[in-house]
């Protein structure tokens, strides 16, 4: 039996355009909208390392931020379902991207820095496991070619 299909159809449109379209690479701006019927607009650009506007979300934020928040929601559900009481969760993620000398590039790693509070009486033996067992499970950690990994701190 095959998998279960999901599809995901967000719209992003260039807002970029200053007149002159893309009629030179200084001509234009990277500035674009993610949006989704009944969500919140997202404002995009490339990173300002790439002419971006540092003020709006830019792909390789949102790629390390996809890791982290399936993660953390994998991690919740194992642990809501294996008797791990989490009181907090809160991740400081760190993605290395390396531009090669042509300009194209890949990430070469992210790492997942959750901090988490658990209730008394909860183990953290098995909170930790968890986190193993969440990442096995992650739809962006089994799609991604670098490695992500996690180095969680747990706070009683």
């Amino acid at each position: 039996m095959a998998g279960k299909e999901h599809r995901y159809r967000p719209v992003i449109t260039w807002t970029g355009n200053t007149g002159q379209g893309t009629a030179s690479y200084e001509a234009y701006e990277r500035s674009h909208v993610i949006s989704a019927p009944g969500k919140p607009d997202i404002p995009g650009a490339s990173d300002a390392n790439f002419r971006g506007d540092a003020s709006r979300w830019n792909p390789e934020d949102l790629f390390v931020v996809s890791a982290s928040t399936c993660h953390m929601l994998w991690y919740l559900h194992l642990c809501a379902v294996n008797g791990v009481v989490v009181l907090d969760y809160r991740d400081e993620p760190e993605g290395v991207m390396i531009e090669e000398a042509d300009g194209s590039g890949a990430f070469a790693r992210i790492v997942l820095k959750p901090k988490i509070r658990l209730a008394a009486g909860s183990s953290e033996d098995k909170a930790r496991e968890l986190h193993h067992e969440a990442h096995r499970n992650c739809f962006i950690a089994n799609s991604a070619k670098c490695d992500i990994t996690a180095e969680p701190v747990f706070n009683r």
